[in-house]
Parts: structure tokens; C-alpha cells; sequence
């Protein structure tokens, strides 16, 4: 029986530390421009459901593996998610930096 790969938090890259360091980082004023427009972007251009992941996991400071028990899916869903979020938000954002 084959043992199958376990799904940790693999979202600490460096897109999530930047999404991190713009919600978070209260040292200045541009941080906070851009955090306004970081949540717009969350609460207006994503669907319901990335909203619901990208809240637990930024938010709620939830793992991948807490995130696929609430919801009821599988780890790989919540990073797949995640992925597109997280693609989307850049997208968007990219045009306001």
C-alpha cells in the first residue's frame, strides 16, 4: 500500500509573504493605501468560495489542512483555491503598484 503525500501549509512563498506584509505592515502610508485596496480587491473580484478560503487562511490564520476540514474538500482543492486567488488578486493589483 502506497503511503500518500500529506498536504502541509505550502502557501509561504514569497506571493503570500507580500499579501502578508501589505495586510499586516502598519509602517507606513502607502502600506496602507495598499491594504485598502487589497481587501477591495478580496471582497469585490473573487468568488464566493476564494473569499471564504482567502479569509480563513489570511484572516483566520488557518492551514490548508484546518481550511479542507471546515469546508469539507480535500487539501489539493483549498490550494487550487488559493492559487487562483491569489493569481487574481496579482493581476488586479499589479495595475494600482
Amino acid at each position: 500500500m502506497a503511503i500518500r503525500n500529506t498536504y502541509t501549509d505550502t502557501f509561504t512563498g514569497e506571493a503570500d509573504a507580500n499579501i502578508r506584509s501589505i495586510l499586516f505592515d502598519d509602517e507606513n502610508r502607502k502600506s496602507e493605501r495598499l491594504k485598502r485596496i487589497l481587501i477591495k480587491i478580496i471582497q469585490n473580484e473573487l468568488t464566493p468560495r476564494q473569499k471564504e478560503v482567502t479569509d480563513m487562511y489570511y484572516f483566520r490564520q488557518m492551514n490548508t489542512k484546518e481550511i479542507s476540514e471546515v469546508l469539507e474538500i480535500t487539501p489539493q482543492a483549498v490550494c487550487a483555491l488559493m492559487s487562483r486567488a491569489r493569481l487574481k488578486i496579482f493581476r488586479i493589483l499589479k495595475y494600482y503598484i
